[in-house]
């Protein structure tokens, strides 16, 4: 069985066990759990204890109304909670006082869950971004899963801090025809127009152009350019034999040619900002992509997976920097999802980690005495309401 599945019916077995344990849950929300039916019964367990259900308060034998009641509430929300189901979720509880490292497990799984699920509407703005020819919204999806990466940070009880992951994922890189064609117009511009290097070398690097070819042709017009020597295509040409061009095979002569032939008229910093705009969407694209497959891997700790994909993020972070000075740009304010508090209270997050040992239990209720710690729990070892 799935195991956060399984530690998510302890979590509620748990508690209708032992509505004490509530106590230690307050760290602890509903949407934390991945099944509907799950958050429908965590929510009414929170509710009946808030609104003084009796079982809360009594210190023997808990009542049988404390199940009846939060299935009756929980049934409300959504289909599929039954008493049956209930009395299962107390079968899966091995220990009613194990309930906060059973939460932990299930904080966990949302932050796992929370983090992929940002990753995905990253890349979904990332290539609605290529289509529209924009970066706005990549951009602001970058800034809502970086403040949810530092929310979930604190929940958990760390400090975020990017750490490069031990094999950072690679995915491939895809050229649009029309990026590649801006690509060599640019180029083409720069070894006809030596002066637009001004225009475009202190923002454009030549990872920012998707052909690796056109980006180590720019690196021999930025060294020309860097050396105060003069660029034509016959000093380009010269310079990519130097730089092993045509010797590995990257670009031929005939292909040097070919770009810089037939040149028109140009902008160097306009068709610089259009490669920059494709590079920050396609940088956000790689990124999304880097986070979820860090998030689909269940074997990373939150914290570990959290400063992971804050690395990740970095080099986005660094396209959207000079992207900025290349349009100047100010930079957006930072985006961190909405809380109903200022962080979880120190207890919590100690509860929430449960690094120390559990909380001592409470005193044993009419469904854990008596029966064995392996044997699901028969409904009729529930006191009378």
């Amino acid at each position: 069985m799935n195991p956060l599945l399984r530690a998510e019916q302890a979590v509620l077995g748990s508690v209708l066990l032992d509505p004490n344990q509530l106590a230690h849950l307050d760290w602890l929300a509903p949407d934390h759990f991945d099944r509907p039916v799950h958050r429908a019964l965590f929510t009414a367990l929170r509710k009946l204890r808030h609104d003084g259900h009796p079982a809360a308060a009594a210190d023997g034998p808990v009542p049988l109304s404390w199940v009846t009641d939060s299935v009756v509430e929980a049934d409300r929300h959504v289909r599929g909670v039954t008493a049956v189901y209930a009395h299962t979720l107390v079968s899966a509880c091995p220990r009613p006082e194990h309930a906060p490292v059973y939460g932990r497990m299930v904080l966990e799984g949302a932050i796992h869950r929370t983090v992929a699920e940002h990753a995905i509407r990253l890349h979904q703005a990332a290539r609605a971004d290529v289509l529209r020819g924009e970066v706005e919204g990549a951009l602001r999806s970058a800034d809502v899963l970086a403040g949810v990466l530092t929310d979930l940070a604190r929940r958990w009880g760390t400090e975020p801090r990017p750490v490069a992951p031990p094999a950072p994922p690679t995915t491939p890189t895809v050229q649009a025809d029309r990026v590649a064609e801006d690509e060599r117009f640019l180029l083409a511009v720069l070894a006809e127009q030596p002066k637009g290097m001004e225009e475009v070398v202190g923002w454009l690097r030549p990872g920012d152009l998707a052909d690796p070819g056109h980006g180590r042709l720019y690196r021999c017009l930025g060294a020309l350019h860097h050396r105060g020597e003069p660029i034509d295509r016959v000093t380009l040409l010269w310079e990519a034999q130097r730089r092993g061009l045509l010797a590995d095979g990257t670009m031929s002569g005939e292909q040097l040619t070919a770009i810089c032939d037939g040149v028109g008229p140009g902008s160097a910093e306009w068709l610089g900002e259009r490669v920059m705009r494709s590079s920050v969407t396609r940088t956000a694209a790689a990124s999304a992509r880097a986070v979820r497959a860090l998030a689909q891997d269940e074997a990373l700790g939150p914290g570990q997976l959290i400063n992971h994909a804050l690395y990740v993020l970095g080099p986005l972070d660094e396209v959207r920097t000079r992207w900025q000075l290349a349009t100047g740009d100010p930079p957006p304010a930072p985006k961190a999802p909405a809380s109903s508090d200022n962080g979880p209270r120190p207890a919590q997050v100690e509860a929430a980690l449960a690094r120390s040992s559990p909380s001592l239990p409470s005193p044993p209720s009419a469904l854990s005495r008596g029966a064995p710690r392996s044997a699901a729990v028969r409904p009729r070892s529930l006191g009378p309401s």
